[in-house]
């Protein structure tokens, strides 16, 4: 009998339930941050380029699954979690519930560097996509002025102007940080096929 209550003390339920908070409250942090740095990005530039918000919402999306992740494992972890008997015999062992922590630990920190990467990566590529379908050049007229002068070609310039200015990349562009944004979105998923794979590592007082 000694042996089971040092295997399943009362305190091993509080480790299963640290993971599932740290599984939920982490992830959700991490699609909060993406979702504020991207949202702010968004409608900084929707002011001059409202076009493109709806395909530039693409960061939202992406940092919103993350809490999905943790939501997911948070709900796998909590129902894992074996109640006492009702004669106060309890069947939770302190394996499992650092088992179930180290999962929500994976969970939850692989999705906040996740979220931070999307909103970071989200932040800058959607201004720099809105920037370039804005027309917005990053050379003054003084610079171009220059140019024009060593090159000699009025036509030649002209579409260097063009090209200097950007509207033709955008696609680019945004399909750069699409890339970005998928790489970045898989480090959460890797973090959540770990935490399944852990989470099935259980012992139960009971023989079972």
């Amino acid at each position: 009998m000694s042996d089971v209550v040092f295997q399943c003390p009362s305190y091993a339920a509080s480790l299963g339930y640290m993971g599932v908070v740290a599984s939920v409250a982490l992830s959700n942090m991490g699609s909060a941050m993406g979702t504020w740095k991207s949202g702010v990005s968004i409608v900084h530039t929707g002011i001059k380029h409202p076009a493109s918000v709806m395909k530039n919402v693409i960061p939202i999306v992406m940092a919103g699954v993350i809490g999905i992740y943790g939501l997911i494992v948070g709900v796998i972890l909590g129902q894992a979690i074996d109640t006492p008997t009702n004669d106060n015999y309890n069947t939770y062992s302190v394996y499992s519930g650092l088992a179930h922590l180290c999962a929500g630990l994976c969970t939850g920190l692989s999705g906040l560097a996740a979220g931070m990467c999307i909103g970071i990566v989200g932040d800058y590529g959607i201004r720099a996509v809105g920037y370039r379908a804005s027309n917005i050049t990053i050379f003054s007229q003084s610079s171009k002025a220059a140019i024009s002068t060593e090159g000699g070609d009025q036509g030649l310039m002209d579409d260097d102007a063009g090209d200097i200015s950007g509207s033709e990349d955008q696609n680019k562009l945004f399909v750069g940080m699409l890339i970005m944004l998928i790489f970045s979105e898989a480090l959460a998923l890797y973090g959540m096929i770990v935490a399944l794979i852990v989470s099935q590592n259980s012992y139960s007082c009971g023989g079972e």
